[in-house]
């Protein structure tokens, strides 16, 4: 059985981050976690789990051809999920749109 994470819009709360598309993302990762799943596992479940369960064959994976969407995150959200919190950097289809410092 596979698991996917997914949300739309969280709720308006700045915790959750406000009403910002996507970003409740953050908190299920640490609730599947909690839930009892390693964080890889979770990870696995908002990124290559969905493009697979999809047949989105150019996502979900970092390999050569496939679609650049990525985070770079400060610290190791495989060993801590809270990590993918403090996102240094997005690239969307391959073109950076994002840095913080």
């Amino acid at each position: 059985m596979d698991i996917l994470a997914g949300c739309d819009v969280s709720d308006p709360l700045p915790g959750l981050g406000g009403l910002a598309h996507g970003a409740s993302l953050h908190q299920e990762l640490q609730l599947l976690v909690a839930a009892g799943l390693t964080p890889i596992e979770a990870l696995r479940a908002a990124t290559s789990t969905p493009a697979r369960r999809f047949g989105l064959t150019d996502r979900g994976r970092i390999i050569p051809g496939a679609r650049a969407d990525l985070l770079l995150v400060d610290g190791d959200p495989t060993t801590n999920i809270s990590d993918t919190l403090s996102i240094r950097a997005v690239w969307r289809r391959g073109a950076l749109l994002t840095t913080q410092r």
